[in-house]
């Protein structure tokens, strides 16, 4: 018989690393709620229509699409089949994709309820996504993204509020990050610099693999994206800019002299980092030319964050948008958001050896079964604690000691209540304590209150 499995770039999660996701969710969910965001759910399925064509060419190819159900190659003959480029033939045969990030959906979900929302409107999202990508070390193709964006506002105060909880989040995780920080805007001016605004996203998907592949691959894809030596030569100062993000926006300044949108892009920039500073941000903020980010949606801010002491890629990112609803036929409407990766963020945690050590712990207390009468003692102890907020269980089979033992230690639970032939007649309970072994007698009462003492600290 074959042995189960499970696609590549999945994974199941065993009780102890559900309870470190679930920390790192409730901990992002905290800061949301403490910043006025309010959560809305989408489904996991999404019309291609709604889909295709926001993520650019690269994101539109990892999409995973779903068969029409029924007959999906109804309609089609054989010659077609043959024939048909597998692109335009997954239009004909699936209708409808996973959903590749949060924020598209979230542009549908405004348009469709905007007579019932009021703006401008923050919310926050945690579900997952899916992305038909090669699985690797901090890749997956199921991961959770956790979302908060605010839409229907231009204010800048929005860009630098989002950093502050950033910045609230991971001091609250206990992980040191650096924030990386770009303007469309500004890579739109030196697009036009060189004379190619028509290039700008084959400029930016390029430079934004700087740091993986490096500059001579970033100007081969240039140049396999149609850009001249020439063109390359004048891109020199976005790969060579250096110093302080005072001295980068100096530089620039003068190199965009002639852009109108370049010049505003770092006007915009330096008005984010004014209020962060003024607002006290002590996470390191850099300003980085080379970050792209690759998705067409972005059209202001451009927000990176990385792990200061792991080497994992980013672990939250996001930006602005201002017309992403108009591709759903609402105009006007601006926006900007970020998302935190949950699964890399755990990945940096555990590295770190950062989760709390009570993590999984979920029973507090296991009360013992040895024969009949101390299993009506138990169980009638067992609906006690529960009424006073103390998780317990009792184990369900008369058995020996040691296995008893043995589960209350694979399953971390800290206290252990004896209820053998001699607690049943005297009344008096042996409460032993797993890390020390320390035991001691006590009548029922007294052993709830000592229990919800431990449950406060």
């Amino acid at each position: 018989m074959q042995k189960p499995a499970i696609p590549k770039g999945t994974r199941d999660f065993n009780p102890l690393v559900t309870a470190r996701r679930n920390y790192i969710f409730d901990t992002i969910r905290q800061v949301f709620r403490l910043y006025g965001f309010q959560p809305i759910e989408t489904p996991a399925m999404e019309n291609l229509s709604t889909l295709m064509g926001k993520y650019g060419e690269e994101g539109d190819k990892l999409l995973f699409k779903v068969l029409n159900s029924g007959d999906f190659l109804q309609g089609i003959d054989r010659p077609s089949l043959a024939e048909a480029e597998a692109p335009k033939l997954a239009t004909r045969i699936s209708e409808k994709g996973l959903r590749y990030d949060l924020t598209v959906p979230f542009a549908r979900y405004v348009v469709m309820y905007r007579n019932d929302i009021t703006f401008p409107f923050r919310r926050y999202q945690i579900q997952p996504v899916w992305r038909a990508d090669r699985p690797q070390k901090g890749r997956y193709r199921e991961f959770y993204q956790c979302d908060a964006d605010m839409i229907g506002s231009d204010s800048l105060i929005n860009e630098a509020e989002l950093l502050l909880m950033t910045r609230d989040v991971f001091s609250r995780l206990g992980i040191g990050v650096v924030v990386k920080l770009n303007n469309r805007k500004i890579l739109a001016g030196i697009a036009a610099h060189i004379g190619h605004p028509d290039k700008l996203t084959d400029i930016t998907v390029a430079i934004d693999k700087l740091d993986k592949i490096g500059r001579d691959n970033v100007e081969k894809e240039l140049t396999e994206r149609g850009l001249s030596p020439a063109d390359i030569a004048a891109l020199s100062p976005v790969f060579d800019l250096q110093g302080s993000n005072e001295e980068k926006i100096t530089g620039l300044r003068s190199l965009l002299a002639k852009s109108e949108m370049g010049q505003k892009g770092l006007d915009e920039l330096e008005t984010v980092l004014r209020l962060v500073a003024e607002a006290g941000l002590d996470t390191p903020v850099e300003f980085d030319l080379t970050l792209a980010r690759g998705l067409n949606y972005y059209t202001g801010a451009i927000i990176e964050v990385k792990a200061a002491e792991v080497a994992i890629g980013s672990i939250s990112g996001g930006g602005r948008y201002d017309n992403l609803t108009g591709i759903f036929g609402l105009d006007g409407v601006s926006g900007v958001g970020i998302s935190f990766g949950a699964d890399r963020i755990y990945d940096v945690l555990e590295q770190s050896d950062l989760f709390p050590a009570n993590l999984g712990t979920q029973t507090t207390v296991l009360l013992t079964n040895f024969d009949e009468a101390g299993q009506q003692v138990a169980f009638t102890l067992l609906q006690q604690l529960r009424k006073a907020g103390i998780s317990a269980e009792m184990y369900p089979d008369t058995t020996k000691l040691k296995k008893q033992m043995t589960y209350a230690n694979a399953n971390r639970i800290p206290y252990v209540v004896l209820i053998g032939e001699e607690e049943v007649q005297s009344g008096l309970l042996t409460l032993k304590e797993m890390e020390s072994g320390k035991q001691e007698k006590m009548k029922d009462l007294e052993l709830i209150a000592k229990l919800s003492e431990v449950k406060e600290l």
